[in-house]
C-alpha cells in the first residue's frame, strides 16, 4: 500500500500508510491525515482508491491542491507526486522502500544545510534506544520513546520540532511557530542539528533531556 510522506520547509514531520480506499485530508481533527493549519480547509482533499489505483480530489478547498506545481481537482496518483497545500508537500510513495531521511530531511540543500548533513556524516554512528524525558510542567518524568523515524514535539501552530532518527544519530530541526526550540541555551536555526546523549532541549518554557543509550 502506498504511504504519503508530510513535510513542511524540507523537514518530514509525519508518514501515514494508505489503508482505507477513502483518505480524508484536512484540518478538521476527524480527518485521516490531520494538518493544523489555518492554510488547510477543514475537509481539504480526498485519496479515493478506484480499482487498483488512487486518485486525489479537491473538495473544494480555500486554497486550492497543487501536485508537482499545478493546480487540480481530480488527479491520478503516481509514484512520487508531490501534493501542495499551504506551505505543507505531501509525497506520494508507491514504491514499497522505506523513505530516505537523509534525501528527504533538507530540501534544495544551501551551504549551511551541507555543512549540517556534512557534522551528522562524520559523526559516529549511535544505534541505542533514544528517548526524550520531560524536566519541567506537569508532565516531568515522563520519557518518550524515540521508536519512529519522525517524531514531533510541541503544538501546533505554536511550536513544533521535528526529532529525526539517521543512520548517524538524531538531529532536530524548527518545523513551525514563531517560539523555536532552544539546544544547550541555543535556539535552533535553519540548520539541522545533531544530537548528543544529555543535551538540554526547551520549547515553548517545557524542559527536555535527550537520553541515549
Amino acid at each position: 500500500m502506498p504511504r504519503m510522506i508530510v513535510s513542511i520547509d524540507g523537514v518530514v514531520i509525519r508518514e501515514l500508510q494508505v489503508t482505507k480506499d477513502r483518505t480524508s485530508l484536512g484540518r478538521r481533527p476527524y480527518n485521516d491525515l490531520v494538518i493544523d493549519n489555518l492554510a488547510v480547509s477543514g475537509e481539504h482533499a480526498v485519496l479515493q482508491m478506484s480499482g487498483n489505483q488512487f486518485y486525489l480530489e479537491d473538495l473544494s478547498s480555500t486554497n486550492g491542491t497543487f501536485v508537482n506545481g499545478r493546480a487540480v481537482k481530480k488527479h491520478l496518483m503516481q509514484d512520487n507526486d508531490v501534493v501542495e497545500i499551504g506551505r505543507y508537500k505531501i509525497k506520494y510513495a508507491n514504491d514499497g522502500m522505506p523513505e530516505d531521511q537523509d534525501r528527504t530531511l533538507v530540501a534544495t540543500p544551501g551551504s549551511a544545510e551541507r555543512r549540517a548533513m556534512a557534522a551528522a556524516a562524520n559523526a559516529p554512528a549511535r544505534s541505542g534506544a533514544a528517548a526524550i524525558k520531560v524536566l519541567s510542567g506537569a508532565a516531568a518524568g515522563r520519557e518518550v520513546a524515540l521508536v519512529k523515524v519522525v517524531t514531533t514535539i510541541g503544538k501546533p501552530g505554536v511550536a513544533v520540532a521535528a526529532i529525526t532518527r539517521r543512520s548517524q544519530g538524531y538531529v532536530i530541526a524548527h518545523v513551525e511557530g514563531e517560539i523555536r526550540p532552544v539546544l544547550n541555551g541555543t535556539a535552533v536555526g535553519a540548520d539541522p542539528l545533531l544530537l548528543a546523549s544529555g543535551d538540554r532541549l526547551e520549547l515553548a518554557g517545557t524542559r527536555m533531556q535527550f537520553v541515549q543509550e
